[in-house]
């Protein structure tokens, strides 16, 4: 498979997003799961709510805004729809550690070992430029990706056929020849329907949706990229 180019997003599959629920359990004793839970489907509820009500724009949606101010109002309606206080303080502590959220551990060997063999590698996340940056620098990963692509360019979030579009802006090659790699089985099943190779990261043992054709590939976590390649790390 003459893959070229390996595509990953970025929340859920590079950086986990749970992993805030250590300081929103500190913050808010016994909801910390609840909150980070919430917090994550509701802002990705907020960018299906976007694009679909202005899939169509010139310029983008016209409803759009960028991902950072999506995910601080997400939190803010998470701690409503719970009945938990938000102060400034507590805001700010969490939206910082979505800033720099961790990375799952196998991540730089492989990314490494893709740039050892000379494979392109990018990022295509919902995230706005500005976020992104954050994230990538503060998991020590800015030398081992060529690009870091934002959906910020054309206003739309994924699923959007436009944002994936975005990938050829950076990247000459073919659909099938870049490989896409998530962890969100709704993103994957959009990366398909474009035309992408996929890989789907299942981490939590989760069904993939029923709905449209599966992923080409699946693995239990990023290591996957390499067995399906044939390479060793």
């Amino acid at each position: 498979m003459p893959i070229q180019a390996v595509v990953f997003d970025a929340y859920g599959t590079l950086f986990d997003v749970y992993s805030i629920g250590a300081l929103a359990e500190r913050l808010y004793p016994g909801q910390g799961s609840a909150i980070s839970t919430l917090w994550r489907d509701k802002q990705i509820e907020y960018t299906r709510l976007i694009s679909l009500s202005d899939p169509d724009g010139e310029h983008g949606s016209r409803h759009y805004r960028p991902f950072w101010d999506l995910t601080r109002q997400a939190l803010r309606y998470a701690l409503q729809r719970l009945g938990l206080p938000l102060s400034d303080a507590h805001e700010e502590a969490l939206m910082a550690q979505y800033a720099q959220l961790t990375a799952f551990p196998e991540n730089h060997g492989v990314l490494q070992t893709l740039r050892g063999r000379g494979m392109t590698t990018a990022i295509l996340s919902n995230g706005n430029p500005e976020m992104l940056a954050s994230a990538v620098q503060s998991a020590g990963m800015a030398d081992l990706l060529d690009h870091v692509i934002s959906v910020d360019g054309v206003r739309q979030f994924k699923t959007m056929p436009v944002a994936y579009g975005e990938v050829a802006r950076h990247i000459v090659a073919e659909k099938s020849d870049v490989l896409f790699v998530s962890s969100n089985a709704w993103d994957v099943l959009g990366a398909t329907w474009f035309g992408f190779t996929t890989l789907w990261i299942n981490r939590q043992g989760l069904p993939f949706e029923t709905i449209g054709r599966r992923p080409d590939h699946t693995g239990s976590d990023l290591r996957a990229v390499l067995d399906v390649l044939g390479l060793v790390a």
